[in-house]
């Protein structure tokens, strides 16, 4: 048996979604930028989606800038903060992605920024008086960066509240919502975000799409030179056939969104009981075993297991049939452990193997089964 439960990295693709890259490839062929019959087609495509993702987003479709997926979106957002708001004072924290983590430290490196880590509690999340105390501790221009779904342990952000506290105090706020976009609703006129970045395979899109939501007037100028495509702020032509891969996924995820958040969420409360009944030392990661504050489609377990059996642990999965991860996919070659669980384990948990399970409604409970059943084996053997 064959299972796939590494959807966090990248999600099987949608059929519909192949349709209708394949039907965009082979009819709507032409440069957006072109006047002709065909660059107007394909514009059309382009900006349905971006009105299609604005709408649910309660966004204005200027807003919506097409990426080639979240680690640019992050990259742009920040960098272009930098420079052009005149932002002195990056807020962020230690378990954050690496598409900000690494960008913050250049920003750093370049513009001689300050970069202040929030604390985290126990669980890994933020503490929200920290943060406050952080936005108040001086006059210098802030830009907060703290992703709203973590991508290793699940942990959700109050998005609200940090707006909030954000907007009091005149800083600016960036969310990787690589992992809630196409999984959870945001409204960006009930939360005030000024940014956010998405990425299309995490929904099953297709790989190499995404798009920075940036609020209008928000004073950004473009990273990318080269054309007047998106607006003038991403030079580049288009990738038509993956915009509307991008669109018939997002489309699909917010129609279906409470069926199959439903269902996930089902898969996973049962996953945590048979895996906790069938290895009673198991423990879970973050908050992941909260449903109140943790997303409905990841687990992150550490198994009990000695250090010198957690080395062939993933081998053993993969020969198995069992497709998982030890942190994130961005990071699965190096052979440093995780830099999320390292804010939140001691050292010798950190030695056991940490694994994150992640669902999709393609999954089944008889495949979770076979999971729990060849992690009890390994354990006996």
């Amino acid at each position: 048996m064959n299972v796939y439960l590494d959807n966090a990295a990248t999600t099987q693709l949608l059929p519909e979604v192949a349709d209708a890259m394949h039907r965009v490839l082979l009819e709507n062929y032409g440069n957006p930028s072109s006047t002709h019959s065909h660059g107007r087609s394909a514009k059309t495509l382009v900006e349905t989606a971006r009105k299609t993702i604005a709408k649910q987003l309660n966004a204005h479709p200027s807003e919506i800038v097409f990426t080639s997926g979240g680690t640019e979106a992050d990259n742009m957002v920040i960098r272009c903060a930098v420079r052009d708001l005149s932002v002195h004072t990056i807020i962020t924290s230690k378990i954050e992605h690496h598409a900000v983590l690494h960008t913050v430290h250049e920003m750093q490196e370049e513009y001689g920024v300050r970069v202040c880590y929030v604390n985290l509690d126990e669980e890994g999340k933020v503490r929200y008086d920290h943060l406050e105390t952080l936005l108040t501790a001086n006059d210098s221009k802030k830009l907060v960066s703290l992703m709203h779904v973590n991508n290793e342990v699940g942990n959700i952000l109050d998005i609200d509240l940090v707006a909030k506290l954000c907007k009091e105090n005149e800083a600016v706020f960036h969310s990787d919502t690589v992992q809630s976009i196409g999984h959870m609703q945001i409204d960006v006129q009930e939360t005030s975000i000024d940014f956010m970045a998405a990425a299309a395979h995490k929904f099953h899109g297709p790989k190499g799409i995404g798009f920075a939501y940036i609020r209008k007037d928000s004073g950004l100028r473009p990273l990318i030179f080269g054309g007047e495509q998106e607006r003038g702020f991403r030079a580049g032509t288009e990738s038509v056939h993956n915009i509307a891969g991008l669109l018939e996924a997002f489309t699909h995820a917010y129609e279906n969104l409470e069926e199959d958040r439903a269902y996930v969420q089902g898969l996973k409360d049962y996953f945590i009981k048979t895996l906790s009944d069938a290895l009673p030392e198991v423990s879970f990661n973050g908050t992941c075993r909260r449903p109140d504050c943790s997303t409905y489609t990841l687990v992150n377990v550490c198994l009990p297991f000695d250090p010198q059996k957690a080395l062939m642990l993933l081998f053993h999965l993969d020969l198995k049939g069992i497709a998982c991860s030890k942190g994130s996919a961005c990071q699965s070659g190096s052979n440093k452990g995780s830099h999320v669980l390292a804010e939140l384990l001691s050292e010798e948990m950190q030695q056991r193997p940490n694994v994150r399970f992640s669902f999709s409604k393609f999954n089944t409970k008889e495949e979770l089964d076979h999971v729990v059943t060849v992690l009890k084996e390994f354990a006996d053997s």
